[in-house]
């Protein structure tokens, strides 16, 4: 199906170009939710009569994503989640939390505008792509961590999930793997049974 884009989609096209798209995305997601026109000779006209108006609509929102950018930029948030000891969450972080923990800030940020690929599943440092508009996007760090203390320790760059950081410096130097074999024994692949001994 052949449709002219009232704004600009990624991947697709700028504002007033004339696509061809599947006919499920056209009537399931452009068509209802206001972001394209059918393309015929009726709507073509209702478009170029509109251009005008949806353009200066669309500078203004613009205007008003890049004034939020500017506040969002670079800024780092905390997710506090249960983990187990090495690192591991139980459950997962998705788009939902995080639009959860920016709204929370003060930020109006809708799940659909989290870039994430897949929920995350361990604690640490995550850069997240924020959408605000088609044309804006900014990088967020969040910090999900156990506690607030834990966030300020992976924040100034401490590794949580080493042994060193799950068992603190008193590790016995004995149980490192390199000193569980005896290098000077031979083995010739079998190992004895009780009834060989």
């Amino acid at each position: 199906m052949d449709v002219i884009l009232l704004e600009r989609i990624a991947r697709l096209g700028q504002m007033g170009d004339t696509v061809k798209v599947k006919d499920g995305f056209a009537r399931n997601f452009l068509l209802p939710k206001g972001k394209a026109l059918r393309a015929n000779e009726a709507n073509k006209k209702k478009f170029e009569s509109q251009r005008a108006q949806l353009e200066a609509r669309n500078l203004e929102r613009k205007s008003e994503a890049e004034a939020v950018a500017e506040k969002l930029e670079g800024k780092s948030f905390i997710a506090v989640r249960s983990a187990g000891e090495t690192g591991q969450l139980y459950g997962s972080v998705s788009t939902r939390d995080i639009a959860e923990v920016l709204t929370a800030e003060g930020f109006s940020i809708h799940r659909n505008q989290v870039e994430l690929n897949a929920p995350i599943k361990t604690i640490g440092l995550s850069d997240i792509v924020v959408t605000l508009h088609p044309e804006v996007h900014v990088t967020i760090t969040l910090n999900i961590a156990r506690s607030a203390d834990e966030a300020e320790r992976q924040a100034k760059g401490e590794s949580l999930t080493t042994a060193e950081a799950i068992y603190g410096d008193d590790i016995n130097e004995n149980a490192r793997p390199e000193n569980f074999f005896n290098e000077d024994e031979d083995f010739d692949g079998e190992e004895e049974t009780e009834e060989q001994a």
